[in-house]
């Protein structure tokens, strides 16, 4: 369990990253990091993508039905303008955010804020996503956390997408992706594969 670190007289902020498969329990980490930061009376504020309206507008929830209100934004500099008397800034679905993120969130840091981070790190083809290596790359804390793989119960550490669609983002549940280990990602890969090539859809 991650425990917040505490350095006393500390002038400049950091950033926490929590990257994992969906269904991983990202978000759940992400709210949990924020309620303790209020707990502690901090200032604490969270956004979300725009995009992102699964569960609802304004909420960030999680797969367990947790819920922390939140800000949809456009874009990730929008937070150098909301975030004036913040001490926690929380960023949920990182990967669908804009390139410009990472240099946001050292941006923030720097003005002494504790930035906390939640995203996929891999698409459903197993890439890197979006901002997510390069904010990896310049955080000081990283939470990798898995899914239990529904093929096999092993570690789950990929997104795999139950249908054919093609596009990088396609917003969905339990109807549209599972939790997969990697050798039960890429069986099912292979699988797929085999199914276009002999004309199923």
């Amino acid at each position: 369990m991650f425990l917040e670190p505490h350095f006393k007289g500390q002038r400049s902020g950091w950033i926490e990253v929590i990257c994992g498969s969906m269904f991983s329990g990202k978000t759940e980490e992400l709210i949990r990091r924020l309620k303790r930061a209020k707990i502690a009376n901090q200032k604490v504020e969270i956004f979300k993508p725009r995009v992102d309206t699964r569960y609802d507008d304004r909420k960030v929830v999680s797969h367990d039905e947790n819920s922390i209100l939140a800000t949809p934004i456009e874009s990730s500099k929008k937070l150098l303008e909301l975030v004036e008397g913040v001490s926690v800034v929380g960023v949920d679905e990182a990967q669908f955010f804009d390139m410009d993120l990472p240099e946001v969130a050292q941006m923030l840091a720097l003005r002494g804020k504790r930035v906390i981070a939640a995203g996929l790190d891999m698409d459903y083809k197993g890439r890197p996503f979006g901002p997510m290596p390069n904010l990896l790359s310049v955080a000081e804390y990283i939470t990798k956390v898995h899914a239990i793989c529904q093929h096999c119960g092993n570690l789950a550490t990929h997104s795999y997408r139950l249908t054919m669609e093609g596009d990088t983002v396609v917003l969905g549940e339990k109807d549209l992706y599972e939790p997969r280990c990697r050798t039960c990602y890429h069986m099912g890969n292979i699988l797929n594969l085999q199914a276009k090539e002999n004309g199923v859809k």
